[in-house]
């Protein structure tokens, strides 16, 4: 069954990684969104305060992450059983490295190119497309959409050339609708794997 759904074009039976809960990856969207909604009210000029503007979205991630990656280590557990350990580290060392990038990109402006900073959430974007486009292999095939996603804004928000850049929802509309995107990617491969199951 599975074999015929590929070659009739369909999305695979079943995603190598299951470890990604789409209400999890779906709430990450929203703290993006409220995290959006909290700048547009308290930083109004974020150019001139860009320490607060790195807390606001440095924190974003970090709970963002945390919130993935103790839902990832729990599903895992559940879905691949022995291979739980070795299917997290596969996971980790697809995505890992575009988020070291872009943490060390943050570090590198702010320490020797201040007057850069203001591409820093379109780089936080395109280096974030680098790691879904790496995980892709091992997600549904539709999962591209969210790394084309991410790279069309990331280049949309490096585009506007000034700080503009820093408006809350270059961020916002980015990261809000690309996790909502993946979360839906993830929610129709499987009701399509529970399809073909049945």
């Amino acid at each position: 069954m599975a074999t015929s759904a590929a070659s009739a074009g369909r999305w695979p039976a079943a995603p190598n990684f299951g470890g990604y809960g789409p209400a999890t990856l779906a709430a990450t969207g929203l703290f993006a969104f409220i995290a959006a909604a909290a700048q547009t009210r308290w930083l109004a000029d974020p150019a001139n305060h860009i320490r607060f503007y790195l807390a606001i979205w440095g924190s974003t991630a970090l709970v963002s992450a945390c919130l993935i990656a103790t839902q990832m280590y729990a599903r895992t557990r559940r879905i691949h059983s022995g291979m739980a350990d070795e299917m997290i580290r596969m996971a980790a060392e697809q995505f890992l490295p575009a988020a070291g990038a872009g943490a060390l990109l943050t570090l590198v402006l702010l320490m020797y190119v201040p007057t850069a900073l203001w591409m820093l959430p379109g780089l936080w974007q395109i280096t974030f497309s680098l790691g879904v486009f790496a995980s892709c292999r091992f997600l549904p095939r539709p999962m591209i959409a969210a790394g084309a996603w991410y790279l069309f804004t990331g280049l949309f928000c490096i585009a506007l050339a000034d700080g503009r850049a820093l408006s809350p929802w270059t961020m916002g509309i980015s990261y809000g609708g690309g996790q909502l995107l993946v979360a839906a990617v993830l929610v129709l491969a499987r009701r399509e794997e529970a399809e073909d199951e049945e």
